[in-house]
């Protein structure tokens, strides 16, 4: 399989990797997430990329940019649900929502929601569909006022109102794949730039007269650091692409792209919080300090390893599926 961006594609990257440098720095991201920047990355056009003919496979290729610069909000689920009816404004949700007959008779379901304090519609998926609930009463509840992540405010509901399902099985399976896919790329793009931030600082930083960059052992945790970015991403586009493919044709085998989704999730999970904590290594004492970005990917690699899937889980399926088929 070629792995090489078509030239459309290079534009592409190019065009995010330009917005993201211009409109998302360290400052601006340190702020959070806001009307303001959820306008700028739909006029730019980052979540319209499939309802305007662009592919998985292009949309993956913008989250590996936003996944660089560490762009925080609830992209992939805005992403998600792009063209969707009813689907207006900021979109967040929940992957594991339980479902309609399961809510009603217990009555209770605690329930984090991310950025449920700025979305204009909270979704959730269940095995009856895509479930559309009151975004206001999410916005009512409580938040955490130190999450894992300092950029991912959540909100937490001990009871939660019963929604309305829009969209069918169907489509909740693929909603569950593509944000699969799209979250892994995004960790892809975290992977990669904290290469890139640990290989400039053990160029600038000296110690005994040198660069530490000279150090033997520096120099294996980077080249570690580098191929597993490298390997997630090609994982990444393969199983974007065999999304493409499989959602051309009948949607009946659309299982077909569950294993190499869950292959690439597991890599890009780990690429990203590995490379973060090499990062962290590479940086030493200065890499714990407020001031510097590295903590900040560390805590959305955690953070990110708890949705669409954990690489835990995605890694059992794996195993289930080989030993099936070696059965």
């Amino acid at each position: 399989m070629n792995f090489d961006l078509s030239a459309d594609q290079e534009d592409l990257r190019d065009g995010i990797r330009a917005l993201c440098a211009g409109r998302f720095t360290s400052e601006r991201v340190r702020l959070g997430f806001d009307q303001e920047m959820h306008k700028e990355l739909s006029d730019a056009g980052v979540f319209s990329l499939r309802t305007d003919g662009f592919s998985w496979a292009d949309s993956s290729i913008a989250f590996q940019e936003l996944g660089r610069v560490l762009v925080p909000g609830p992209l992939v689920w805005t992403h998600l649900a792009n063209g969707a009816a009813g689907c207006e404004g900021i979109v967040t949700g929940v992957e594991s929502w339980p479902d309609q007959s399961e809510a009603v008779a217990s009555g209770e379901h605690r329930v984090m929601v991310e950025f449920g304090a700025q979305a204009d519609t909270v979704l959730g998926l269940s095995n009856e569909g895509v479930v559309c609930f009151d975004a206001e009463a999410v916005r009512r509840a409580p938040q955490i006022d130190w999450p894992l992540d300092p950029l991912t405010p959540v909100s937490v509901l001990d009871k939660f109102p019963v929604g309305e399902l829009f969209l069918g099985p169907d489509a909740a399976a693929q909603w569950r794949l593509g944000g699969a896919v799209l979250t892994s790329a995004y960790q892809v793009g975290m992977a990669q730039a904290c290469v890139e931030i640990a290989t400039s600082y053990a160029l600038a930083r000296d110690q005994f007269d040198r660069p530490i960059g000279s150090f033997q052992a520096i120099k294996h945790l980077l080249a570690d650091m580098a191929v597993r970015a490298e390997v997630a991403r090609a994982a990444v586009d393969a199983a974007a692409v065999t999304l493409d493919d499989l959602l051309t044709q009948d949607s009946a085998i659309l299982s077909e792209v569950v294993r190499p989704v869950a292959g690439a999730r597991v890599l890009a999970g780990e690429a990203a919080l590995a490379n973060a904590k090499g990062s962290l290594q590479v940086h030493g004492g200065m890499g714990f300090t407020w001031e510097m970005d590295v903590h900040l990917y560390l805590k959305r690699a955690w953070m990110l390893n708890t949705v669409f899937g954990t690489p835990t889980q995605h890694a059992d399926f794996l195993a289930a599926t080989l030993t099936t088929t070696s059965s």
